[in-house]
């Protein structure tokens, strides 16, 4: 019995540092809020999301920096939206990865100086995001439909929303980490935003749905990009 007790220790103690070492490589850096307020006729609608971002902490650096979180979804009503998508487009390319520097570089442009990652978690305030720092915004003229979709400028969103309809700004605001994983919210601090299959129901339908919206909007899908990092990431 000592020796099972002994073994059972020891194996108890291994799970606790394997367990620890993945709260430590998977804990986020920082979390922030990405918030869009748009002018409607109806007056400012409102729309954000927690974003997670995690920095590539494995032992052999194979891996890279990565944002959990989902999409920022926007009801105008009237039947109209706008979707913030987790994607930049750099000329002919749609970039996934430079949303994990969104409020990075958002605080180091409000601050007028460079923003260490490892200082992100201590910053205070809202900071406007501004110029290429703003994602690619699509609307939807029916939220069941993935061909649908249509790319929307930020300077220029009534072309397609109609009169009356501007984005008035972005902004981002770093959130306390809380006790990730058990980050449920209240005292625990605020989980990444989940559920926008429930707005875009063919976001779980089987097929490439992601890649269908994309391309009806004129995005490049394209390099063995992952569509539905656009949308949400686990």
């Amino acid at each position: 019995m000592g020796i099972i007790s002994k073994w059972a220790g020891l194996l108890g103690l291994l799970a606790l540092l394997v367990g620890g070492d993945q709260i430590r490589i998977n804990r986020p850096d920082h979390k922030y809020r990405l918030t869009v307020e748009v002018t409607t006729p109806a007056g400012i609608k409102t729309g954000s999301a927690i974003l997670a971002v995690v920095p590539d902490r494995n032992y052999n650096r194979s891996g890279r920096t990565t944002t959990r979180g989902e999409a920022v979804f926007v009801d105008l009503g009237q039947g109209k939206n706008i979707v913030v998508l987790l994607a930049h487009q750099q000329g002919a390319k749609l970039d996934l990865d430079d949303i994990n520097y969104v409020a990075l570089r958002a605080y180091g442009a409000a601050r007028g100086s460079r923003v260490s990652f490892k200082d992100m978690s201590r910053q205070t305030g809202i900071v406007p995001v501004q110029g290429e720092l703003i994602p690619v915004l699509v609307s939807f003229a029916d939220l069941r439909d993935p061909n649908t979709a249509r790319l929307v400028a930020s300077d220029k969103a009534e072309a397609i929303l109609g009169e009356g309809y501007a984005i008035r700004g972005f902004s981002a605001e770093v959130v306390p980490n809380g006790f990730w994983p058990i980050d449920f919210g209240g005292v625990l601090g605020e989980p990444v935003t989940r559920g926008i299959e429930a707005k875009l129901p063919w976001l779980t339908a089987p097929g490439e749905t992601a890649a269908i919206a994309l391309r009806a909007a004129g995005l490049p899908v394209e390099g063995g990009l992952d569509a539905q990092e656009a949308f949400a990431r686990k």
